[in-house]
């Protein structure tokens, strides 16, 4: 872990943009605390820390249901990816948002001596041993939430009995599922308990919130101006280049019984990528940000009316794109594994990824339940998005229906640390 933190630090001083954000960043994170009045002891903040992006989104129900009924408890975030950070940092819950100092016993020590916490939680694969080992010694209560668990991972090697004891010191795991308990009981670790994934009520909050709107959200206007009157309308969310690659080949030849029109939502949105989006479909595209400035609405509808593809080159729109499409083409399933299939499902929208799924247990869940498929090569592509396309209300039913089957991870979390005050 030091080798990796000493990496960090000398690609920040050859420039490179988000380690230097995470050397920065961190380095403000302990010296702004520490500027604060201190809590009264067991009056501390709920401490919350996700990796990133995506780890954030499972612990913001989390956050809500804590403000909701305890609005004076102070919570605290703290990210480790730029990200993550920069993409949350004025959250309106928090009381604040900081970079987590790198986890050497030092920094733990002084990151505690600062923030006081009286809780802690850390989201999915946050495991950092000298902060367990801290908090374990302070006795402050700490849990993981929406972790799970496989025999591969190193807790479980011959190597890996270090790792296993730190699983040991959590006052709780609330793991995803049985196999995952069952997992660590086998090993000695029987301080866990079956919550489920808090990821299934985040998704399901952000359509309860966007059916609860009065109108339309201006941002999304061009959206709806693009989709409307098409039956075929795929929206692809998080993107990589080797998707891109497939879904631009799918669209040259997407005109069997109707055209296809997508919506393309890359991972991300910088100029090299932009640029290697324009090569593959170079005058079929529109961008999102050119026609959201467009003052003529008229132009703007034509621009769209002539568009194949549109374009997302902004964050923060994906989860609520989705809901005008009748597929879902979900990216990272080429690399390092597919990002968030439930924010297509919720939807009821039939969901294809790439062929590195497997532990993602929601993906598995949905292809079980008949409303996912999985492809490797394009061939495989084009049956499965014809197919989601063609069947796409039988499908999307099931989709929505395996989101509803698992809710209530957040209430069985808040439920036994909190009470139901």
């Amino acid at each position: 872990m030091i080798f990796y933190f000493l990496f960090i630090r000398i690609a920040a001083l050859f420039g490179h943009r988000k380690a230097r954000l995470l050397v920065r960043g961190q380095a403000e994170t302990i010296p702004a605390l520490a500027a604060q009045s201190q809590p009264a002891a067991g009056k501390g903040p709920v401490w919350i820390h996700a990796a990133s992006a995506g780890e954030f989104e499972q612990a913001r129900p989390l956050i809500e249901r804590i403000k909701a009924q305890h609005p004076q408890q102070k919570i605290v975030v703290t990210f480790f990816s730029p990200s993550g950070y920069e993409l949350r940092k004025d959250y309106g819950l928090a009381d604040g948002v900081y970079y987590l100092p790198f986890a050497t016993r030092r920094n733990a020590k002084r990151f505690l001596n600062a923030l006081q916490p009286r809780m802690a939680f850390f989201i999915k694969y946050e495991f950092w041993p000298a902060y367990i080992r801290e908090l374990k010694k302070r006795d402050i209560p700490f849990y993981s939430v929406s972790s799970i668990f496989r025999p591969g991972q190193v807790f479980f090697r011959l190597w890996g009995k270090g790792q296993l004891r730190l699983l040991r010191a959590f006052t709780r795991l609330y793991v995803q599922d049985e196999a995952s308990r069952r997992l660590l009981a086998g090993h000695g670790v029987h301080n866990a308990s079956v919550a489920g994934d808090t990821r299934f009520d985040r998704v399901e909050s952000i359509t309860r919130s966007l059916a609860s709107q009065a109108g339309l959200d201006e941002r999304l206007a061009p959206v709806a101006e693009f989709a409307e009157g098409c039956q075929r309308l795929i929206v692809a969310g998080s993107t990589w280049h080797k998707d891109e690659q497939l879904l631009a080949r799918y669209m040259s030849a997407a005109n069997y019984p109707l055209p296809a029109k997508l919506i393309l939502v890359p991972h991300e949105t910088d100029e090299a990528h932009l640029h290697f989006i324009f090569n593959l479909f170079k005058g079929r595209f529109v961008r999102y940000s050119d026609v959201s400035r467009m003052t003529s609405a008229v132009s703007r509808r034509n621009l769209l009316g002539r568009a194949q593809v549109l374009l997302i080159d902004t964050v923060g729109l994906l989860s609520s794109v989705y809901r005008f499409g009748q597929a879902a083409y979900v990216g990272g399933g080429f690399g390092e594994g597919i990002h968030n299939t439930i924010e297509a499902a919720v939807y009821g929208l039939p969901v294809v990824f790439g062929p590195n799924y497997h532990t993602f247990r929601e993906a598995q869940g949905l292809i079980d339940a008949g409303a996912a498929r999985s492809v490797s090569r394009f061939s495989e592509l084009e049956n499965a998005l014809n197919t989601a396309l063609d069947r796409h209300e039988e499908m999307g039913a099931k989709a929505a229906a395996y989101v509803q089957s698992e809710l209530g991870a957040t209430d069985r979390i808040y439920t036994e640390l909190f009470g139901n005050s």
